[in-house]
């Protein structure tokens, strides 16, 4: 095992962990995208702290027992230990270096922790393109490019999959008979571009991005200088930030009427929103639905005067205007509330429902870019029909470029473009 690590079974744990000084442990798993985005990480860190803390990995799936022991229940999870006691905050999921260099320095005298700082050398990547997001879009990209021949890092701040990794449910994706998860679909995709040749850096930060040198900065450490480069940071739902929200998310809560539509054949769904994607989409749900509240702040509603005549004239649908939601509360599968107040009055209401769809716009990822990129009015990326932007050698593909239809299919298409174009530019 490279780096300064050693790898111990459970009966070693009490010698090499709990009798130690300093100890950070990693439960890994075999086929586990999470302990593949850290195992770098922790290679790397372990040639820096490795003298002063020890490092230990633990099998997790071959020893069960001590990882139910410890409460260990997902992988990877990182333990740290301070004189045989648990100690710091537990790491799980998407790891983040600075997260784990937090927890190794917190055992550390600051003095010690500067110094060992100190000693982390810069490191510059020279590669063919990089691909920002790893989501359908920059993933097809990268399955291309590497087909190509062409040396390619796909650059995640999560792991790879993107927002379709978090829908319940894909089954308009052609090529798959049964629905597929949308974490499947996603590992599925990724897989696809390990499998050719594709580099990653996985749940890394990236603290400056140069578009017009081609070059970023990945985890404060490490400068990946391209050729070509490919925004795919694809776009989230605007969140409504009350509470519920981040708790109920693909589990009650949806933003995605086309993926989860049809999960809900003869139910009631509640629908926030009042502009025309929530109304088009309530149109579209009222194929499936036998009831719909739509919740909206305004007394009137922004959609376009067709869509507006089409929903007013569905007998379905109830809307509730100037009404907000305050809370989402789930009380088991399929049986969800809405808590609503009345704007005029101030009253609050709880709305039972089967599930609550979320449509109050989205956010294109771009808050890491500086430069000078050409937006539509509504902030997504500008491109022509080869995906390239206004800066040469810059391309965007997915949700964070300007389009009608986002959708997974679309983003693949985006993808493929602009990795046809840069491999004819290149080759």
């Amino acid at each position: 095992m490279a780096g300064k690590i050693k790898e111990i079974q459970a009966a070693d744990f009490e010698k090499e962990v709990l009798a130690k000084d300093k100890v950070v442990v990693d439960f890994y798993s075999t086929e586990c995208p999470p302990c593949e985005a850290l195992a770098a990480k922790y290679e790397s860190l372990s040639n820096i702290y490795g003298d002063d803390i020890s490092f230990v990995k633990i099998f997790r799936q071959g020893n069960r027992d001590l990882a139910a022991q410890l409460d260990v229940s997902g992988s990877p999870t990182v333990l740290f230990y301070q004189n045989g006691e648990r100690t710091g905050k537990t790491l799980t999921g998407g790891i983040l270096r600075s997260e784990l260099m937090e927890g190794l320095d917190a055992m550390l005298p600051a003095d010690k922790a500067a110094e060992l700082h100190g000693k982390i050398e810069p490191v510059v990547t020279n590669t063919d393109v990089v691909v920002l997001g790893g989501g359908p879009a920059g993933l097809t990209a990268g399955i291309y490019l590497a087909q190509a021949h062409l040396n390619t890092i796909v650059v995640d701040t999560a792991l790879p999959g993107g927002y379709v990794a978090t829908t319940h449910q894909v089954s308009n994706y052609p090529g798959f008979i049964e629905a597929q998860q949308g974490f499947m679909l996603s590992h599925f995709m990724s897989e696809q571009a390990r499998e050719n040749g594709v580099e990653f850096r996985s749940a890394v930060e990236v603290s400056k991005v140069d578009l017009n040198s081609k070059s970023l900065v990945v985890d404060g450490f490490e400068t990946i200088e391209a050729k070509k480069i490919v925004i795919a940071t694809g776009s989230r739902p605007r969140p409504l930030n009350i509470p519920g929200e981040k708790e109920f998310a693909g589990q009650g809560i949806s933003y995605c009427a086309t993926c989860d539509g049809k999960y809900f054949e003869d139910k009631e769904i509640v629908v926030i929103g009042g502009g025309n994607s929530s109304i088009e989409e309530s149109l579209f749900l009222s194929k499936f639905a036998k009831k719909i509240t739509i919740i909206h702040q305004f007394e009137t509603l922004q959609a376009n005067k067709v869509a507006q005549k089409k929903i007013f004239a569905d007998e379905k649908v109830n809307i509730m205007f100037e009404h907000e939601p305050r809370e989402f509360k789930k009380y088991g599968n399929m049986d969800m509330a809405v808590v609503v107040e009345n704007l005029k009055t101030g009253e609050k209401s709880e709305i039972r429902t089967n599930g609550v769809f979320v449509f109050v716009g989205f956010i294109p990822n771009l808050e890491v870019f500086h430069d000078n990129l050409e937006l539509d009015q509504w902030g997504y990326l500008e491109t022509d029909e080869t995906m390239e932007t206004n800066i040469p050698g810059v391309f965007a593909a997915g949700d964070v470029r300007t389009k009608q239809y986002r959708q997974i299919t679309t983003a693949v298409s985006d993808g493929t473009i602009a990795a046809i174009t840069i491999s004819k530019e290149l080759t």
